[in-house]
C-alpha cells in the first residue's frame, strides 16, 4: 500500500518532535519522556496501533526519532566546544551494550508494566530535577574517563532503552556531579544520545515478533511518526541550544519537574 498518512495526525507528529527539539537542545534531558507519554496515547488514538502493543511503538519510536534530535543538538553543542568527546568516547561501548540489550529485553515484557516504568522513571526525574542543588560552575577542563564511565554508560544505555529516553537525565546529573561545567554536560549528554538512541531503536526494529505493528513499521519502530518528529527536531534543537548558551535553567528545569510529575502521574492512569 502507498507510504500515506492524515495530515493532521502528521501535525500532530510535527509538533512533538518541536517540543522534544527544544528540550533536548536546552536541557539535554526530557524530549524521549515527552514523547512516549504522547505517543502512547496518540498512536492508538489514531487506530494504526493496537493499544496492546502501544508502549512497545511508543518507545521504539521515540528512540528512534531520538538519533536526529539528539544529532542535531550535538552539533549545535560541538560548535561551541561543549562536547567532551574523551568522555564521549569512554561512555560509547556501554551506551551501546546497554542500549541494545535494553531494548531486546523490553520486547518481552507486557505493555503495561513499561507503562509503570515509564510513569516511575518520570517521577524520579521530577523529583530528581525539583531536589538537586544546581551547580552554577564546573570545571571548562574536566574530562571523565575510564572504565567507570564505560559502565556508567551501560546503565544508562539499558535503563534509557526501557523507558525511550536518550539518557541525558542520568547523564547529565552523573557529569555535573564528576565536576563538568553544566553546559558541557549538556553537550555530552547529546552526543551520546545519538548511539542510545541508534542501538535501542534497532534493537526494537529487529527483535520485535513478526507483524507486531500493522503498516508503515518496521518492527516497533512506526515510521511516520519517526519521521514527524525527526523532521521538527532537527530544524528547532539548535535553538535551544542556543538558549541553553545564553540563559540560566533552574527555574525552566523546576518547571518542566513539575511537567514531568503531571506526565508520570496521567501514565499511571
Amino acid at each position: 500500500m502507498p507510504f500515506a498518512i492524515d495530515p493532521s495526525a502528521f501535525a500532530a507528529f510535527l509538533a512533538l518532535g518541536a517540543a522534544a527539539g527544544i528540550l533536548a537542545g536546552l536541557l539535554g534531558v526530557g524530549g524521549g519522556l515527552v514523547l512516549v507519554a504522547a505517543l502512547a496515547w496518540l498512536l492508538p488514538a489514531q487506530g494504526v496501533v493496537p493499544a496492546e502493543q502501544a508502549m512497545h511503538a511508543a518507545l521504539a519510536t521515540s528512540l528512534a526519532s531520538i538519533v536526529f534530535t539528539a544529532m542535531a543538538s550535538a552539533r549545535a553543542h560541538a560548535k561551541r566546544g561543549s562536547v567532551i568527546w574523551p568522555t564521549v568516547a569512554w561512555m560509547l561501548p556501554g551506551v551501546l551494550l546497554g542500549g541494545w540489550l535494553g531494548s531486546r529485553m523490553a520486547v518481552e515484557v507486557d505493555g503495561r508494566w513499561l507503562r509503570y516504568g515509564v510513569a516511575g522513571y518520570c517521577l524520579i526525574a521530577a523529583a530528581q530535577m525539583l531536589l538537586a542543588k544546581s551547580k552554577a560552575g564546573g570545571d571548562a577542563a574536566r574530562q571523565p574517563q575510564g572504565a567507570g564511565m564505560t559502565l556508567a554508560g551501560g546503565g544508562i544505555g539499558l535503563v534509557s532503552a526501557f523507558v525511550g529516553i536518550g539518557g541525558g537525565s542520568m547523564t547529565v546529573p552523573l557529569l555535573t556531579w564528576l565536576g563538568v561545567a553544566p553546559v558541557r554536560a549538556v553537550g555530552s549528554s547529546s552526543a551520546l544520545g545519538v548511539f542510545i538512541g541508534l542501538a535501542s531503536a534497532l534493537g526494537y526494529a529487529l527483535n520485535a515478533p513478526a507483524g507486531a505493528l500493522p503498516q508503515h513499521a518496521v518492527g516497533y519502530v512506526y515510521l511516520p511518526a519517526a519521521i514527524g518528529v525527526a523532521l521538527a527536531s532537527v530544524l528547532i534543537a539548535p535553538l535551544g541550544a542556543r538558549i541553553a548558551h545564553a540563559i540560566s535553567g533552574p527555574a525552566l528545569k523546576r518547571c518542566f519537574a513539575l511537567f514531568l510529575l503531571a506526565v508520570g502521574t496521567s501514565l499511571l492512569w
